[in-house]
């Protein structure tokens, strides 16, 4: 995907002064750069002493370590699967190549790589994944965990490959901020984790080419933060690695210095990115994941390192831990809301840890649970690692005394009936910043679960470039559990990571905790309409209710209602019969539709995409969607009811 002039002028006009004149600073720093490379310090006497405290590592659950083993074990192997491919080649990888379009990106100076262009480089994500080097601290924390030498020499051997075949600022993995971030803070991991290893400092304090790697690193990130409407979690990110390498990788003149400032940034974005309730203002669950998993990890540095950390650091890292105790699922599972790509902070587990449940323990272990959290049983490696680091430190602050359910400013409120109905209704901003980058055009949409299993279910996001087709379906207004008039999106969209129209988006009642839990909203993003809906659910009844009405003139009306991939639906005319198991036990409800609408199942359809579910970056699958066609005629509105058999 190539971005045309438009795009560009588009861009342009969601900036402000003050960007657009940093923009223009850094695209003279670039050429400058390209014709006088800068050269690391020399330095003498490097140390590393940002070690886990002894009996770290023994506080490691059994089942969280053999699950990590097990997982390093395939990784040895040259196995794994990164966004829905599965690879054999990570035993000696080749780290320009996309494994998916077998495409290599070319090299040269990384700021002329056009990385947008699948044609020309491949899948840029593919190729970005491996070399956040997450993977090589799994081996370096298999290496921590059972002392067994071929973990730490293999994790050697894939960085100095690294090393050599990405000389500073050539080539593709040069060329994004978080990227540089998220390597630094791995590496910062692999030499903390590798610590017993009798090569440990040759590999890294005492090679000149992992100075001067790192050195780059930093100076890059000190030269090109994210900036103004692109500040979303790619700048805490960037911040984060800065941080963290500052504080453990201390060898340089300008290290203070990089210590301080990504210090103040990160204290000052983290706020920026952070409602008052906890929640992450990019409205994508995934992101919200992602700072929080950065966050604490660069405190844990910090706090390692013996630097200050401010107050509102941590306080913003304590909301954060509540908002996403108070939304999860009686499964554990947050809502699927906005973009999500997979990413992480710091991966040191196995594969079938739970990622939520890892953080609400290491926010049990960091700040400590509160009596209406839910239960967490699940283990995994990072806790007991982040909580080795973190100094415990007394907040003034004011916790929720009982479980929140609806957040005014992200607009986000969970109704529940008993246990197993979870339903999140939509009445927040569009997105995060003046391009929205990770929203979706979702305004008033529903996603309603029992038991952890999607019913009405948020489709995902599938992929970000390269196929811009399934980008904009994933997207969209008809991707979502909402009404769309006249075939259009509420919000426009300007490319894949732009919004140049919000909807604006009112909720009008929020009471989640009465006998019958309601909730209504409306928003103006159809010009000359206005979308109002109210949800009811009866607890008693296990009974949902959505009424839709549009105000303005005629127009075409498209309901959709898409069920999870669990779901087989029974469609006859206005009703749906719904089936599925969860845990080897039959569940049933019955959809009714409004009768004054044309219904439709649709699966798995190619010409144009519907009928899907992504339950991860670069993965799909067919999924059952009603869609109920006619006119916004009469003034009844459209009523649906959704009765869960008990």
């Amino acid at each position: 995907m190539t971005m045309s002039v438009g795009w560009y002028l588009r861009r342009l006009s969601r900036m402000g002064p003050q960007e657009v004149a940093g923009r223009v600073g850094d695209t003279v720093r670039r050429r400058r750069w390209r014709s006088a490379p800068p050269d690391c310090p020399s330095v003498t006497g490097a140390r590393f002493t940002a070690v886990l405290p002894a009996g770290t590592i023994a506080a490691v659950p059994a089942d969280a370590a053999k699950r990590l083993v097990a997982e390093a074990d395939r990784l040895m192997d040259g196995h794994a699967e990164f966004f829905g491919v599965v690879r054999d080649d990570l035993a000696d990888p080749d780290w320009w190549r996309d494994p998916k379009t077998g495409r290599r990106a070319p090299s040269g100076y990384a700021f002329d790589v056009p990385y947008r262009s699948e044609d020309a480089v491949g899948d840029i994500k593919q190729i970005w994944e491996p070399s956040r080097h997450q993977y090589l601290t799994q081996l370096a924390a298999a290496y921590a965990i059972t002392g067994n030498e071929r973990y730490a020499e293999r994790v050697a051997e894939h960085l100095r490959s690294w090393w050599s075949a990405n000389p500073p600022l050539r080539g593709v993995h040069w060329i994004s901020g978080i990227e540089l971030g998220i390597r630094l803070l791995s590496w910062v991991w692999i030499r903390r984790l590798l610590d017993g290893w009798p090569g440990a400092a040759d590999l890294f304090e005492g090679n000149p080419v992992a100075r001067n790697q790192i050195w780059h690193h930093q100076r890059w990130l000190a030269a090109f933060p994210s900036r103004g409407s692109s500040a979303n979690n790619h700048v805490i990110a960037e911040d984060a690695g800065q941080l963290a390498a500052a504080c453990a990788f201390d060898w340089f003149p300008a290290s203070a210095r990089w210590r301080a400032d990504a210090l103040r940034s990160l204290e000052r974005q983290l706020r920026g990115n952070t409602y008052l309730s906890g929640l992450n203002r990019e409205l994508a669950t995934e992101y919200h994941g992602l700072v929080l998993e950065l966050g604490l990890a660069a405190v844990a540095e910090a706090d390692a390192a013996g630097v200050q950390v401010p107050a509102t650091v941590r306080l913003v890292l304590l909301r954060m831990t509540d908002a996403l105790a108070a939304v999860v699922d009686n499964r554990l599972r947050p809502p699927r809301q906005g973009d999500a790509d997979d990413g992480h902070g710091l991966i040191v587990d196995g594969a079938g840890t739970d990622r939520w449940a890892s953080l609400l323990a290491t926010g049990d272990a960091v700040f400590g649970r509160l009596d209406w959290w839910p239960e967490v049983t699940a283990t995994d490696v990072r806790t007991p690692l982040l909580a080795a680091l973190v100094r415990p430190t007394e907040l003034s602050v004011t916790r929720p005394a009982s479980r929140p359910a609806h957040f005014a400013d992200a607009g986000m409120t969970i109704l529940r009936g008993p246990e197993e109905i979870w339903c999140r209704c939509d009445g927040g901003p569009h997105g995060f910043l003046s391009i929205a980058a990770h929203a979706h055009a979702d305004a008033l949409s529903v996603e309603v679960r029992h038991d952890g299993v999607d019913v009405l279910a948020d489709p995902g996001t599938y992929c970000y470039h390269g196929q811009p087709e399934w980008r904009q379906y994933f997207r969209s207004t008809l991707g979502h559990n909402t009404l769309q008039l006249d075939g259009g999106d509420q919000s426009v969209s300007g490319g894949p990571f732009l919004w140049t129209r919000h909807a604006q988006t009112r909720v009008l009642t929020a009471d989640p905790s009465g006998e019958v839990a309601r909730w209504s909203a409306e928003h103006d993003g159809y010009q000359g309409s206005v979308h109002r809906r109210r949800v009811e659910l009866t607890p008693e009844s296990h009974e949902l209710r959505l009424f839709d009405e549009v105000s303005g003139p005629r127009r075409t009306v498209q309901l959709a209602f898409h069920l999870g991939p669990a779901i087989t639906a029974d469609l006859v005319g206005n009703r749906a019969q719904l089936t599925w198991t969860r845990d080897g036990e039959d569940r049933s409800a019955v959809l009714d539709l409004p009768a004054g609408l044309s219904w439709q199942a649709h699966r798995g359809e190619s010409e144009p995409p519907l009928g899907w579910y992504s339950a991860g970056f670069g993965r799909k699958e067919p999924a059952t969607t009603l869609i109920g066609t006619g006119t916004t005629d009469g003034a009844e509105g459209f009523t649906t009811v959704l009765r869960f058999h008990g």
